[in-house]
């Protein structure tokens, strides 16, 4: 559920991290995964649905050492490494996915896949099926027509592609906020498959907060009048609509007090002139944050962006009648690691799922990241609990 957002500085600290602690990886390349007739978790179908899928390490000849992640809301399956030697920022996990880092890649397969409905329709690194995909029974794009998806659906998707590899368990399953929702019905659904699962800054329900929460992202979309009820072109997009989602996504991402070192440091004032002059007018503030989402708004789809928001809002683990439920059949040891100042998916989300499974006698740990990042910490912080979750995985206890 998180939003992808640069900042230099924080890049640059894990890029550092990376270089000193670990060999890097090896270019990374995108593979690409067909299949036919693919059943929803609605009961609807899908004529066909093709998506994207990366992998770092080697699989072994059992075909056990596989480690999947899922990724995030405005993430893909770039989870990791470069394209390119020049490619300017690596996968967003390549502080903890590598060589000697705690998802060792030296030890473990590493793999991950591209959502259904993946933001990012446009992205040459994205490969998706989605609303702004050609429905090849019309020949003509989905739009709204495209089936509600869920998160079930992601998870059959990763399963469908790592069957395609002759993998049949994993050794794990880890992912950050709209991945942690995939990660923990992974372990309810197949729980066969999961013998550890990691949720970072995650949930295990979208309660009736975070159902509403979500729902502002929607709004801004759905007044855009080129939105047109979905139905709209490339070349006229609903993309004020987009941009206004994206722009409160990125500050609902972050804590105040990151937020305020970013205004400080572009020397945002209360009174400023061009406010102050004309109603028309943004504070510096605003205006920073609409010139990023403006930037990345191009390579995504507002109607994609749409159907994640549902996928999240529909969720519960395992997809059953109740959080309960869908926690009973796991059978995994489980780690859950929510920001401390998450604003987003905040802390109780993760507390309680973690509580319901250990009065249930479940194999369950907890470990907070610290930080002022808010929801983002999850991403650009995680080497914070390296070691943590380097012992989680190497643990067979």
């Amino acid at each position: 559920m998180i939003a992808k957002t640069h900042f230099a500085a924080r890049i640059m600290l894990i890029a550092l991290f990376c270089c000193n602690t670990a060999l890097a990886l090896p270019l990374v390349e995108k593979q690409t995964f067909t299949t036919k007739q693919f059943a929803l978790f609605s009961g609807k179908v899908l004529p066909e649905v093709t998506v994207g899928w990366e992998s770092y390490g080697e699989l072994n000849e059992a075909k056990d050492n596989v480690i999947l992640i899922t990724h995030y809301f405005s993430g893909s399956s770039h989870a990791a490494g470069k394209y390119h030697e020049d490619d300017a920022q690596p996968g967003y996990w390549d502080a903890i996915i590598g060589p000697g880092k705690p998802i060792d890649t030296s030890k473990y397969f590493v793999i991950s896949v591209d959502s259904l409905a993946n933001l990012s329709a446009y992205d040459d690194n994205v490969i998706t099926t989605g609303p702004a995909s050609v429905n090849p029974e019309t020949n003509k794009p989905y739009g709204l027509d495209f089936p509600v998806v869920t998160i079930r659906d992601f998870v059959n998707v990763q399963k469908a592609v790592l069957e395609s590899l002759g993998i049949r368990k994993l050794h794990a399953v880890i992912g950050p906020s709209m991945g942690s929702m995939q990660a923990i019905d992974w372990a309810s659904a197949y729980p066969q498959w999961v013998p550890r699962m990691v949720s970072v800054i995650g949930s295990g329900q979208s309660d009736a907060w975070t159902t509403a929460a979500l729902e502002h992202w929607a709004r801004p979309i759905r007044l855009d009048k080129n939105w047109n009820d979905g139905d709209y072109t490339r070349q006229e997009p609903p993309t004020e609509g987009l941009v206004s989602a994206l722009m409160l996504i990125t500050q609902q991402a972050l804590h105040p007090a990151f937020f305020n070192q970013q205004g400080n440091s572009i020397d945002y004032q209360p009174v400023e002139p061009a406010p102050l002059e004309d109603i028309r007018q943004s504070h510096s503030i605003v205006n920073w944050l609409e010139q990023r989402a403006r930037s990345r708004a191009d390579k995504m789809d507002a109607n994609h962006l749409l159907y994640l928001v549902r996928a999240c809002q529909l969720f519960v683990a395992g997809h059953k009648d109740s959080l309960q439920q869908g926690l009973s059949t796991i059978k995994a040891k489980t780690l859950f690691m929510p920001a401390a100042n998450d604003l987003l998916l905040m802390p109780y989300l993760s507390t309680r799922t973690y509580e319901q499974l250990r009065k249930a006698g479940k194999n369950s740990h907890y470990a907070e990241l610290q930080g002022n990042l808010g929801h983002l910490e999850g991403v650009l912080d995680i080497q914070e609990q390296g070691e943590k979750l380097k012992s989680f995985l190497n643990d067979d206890k």
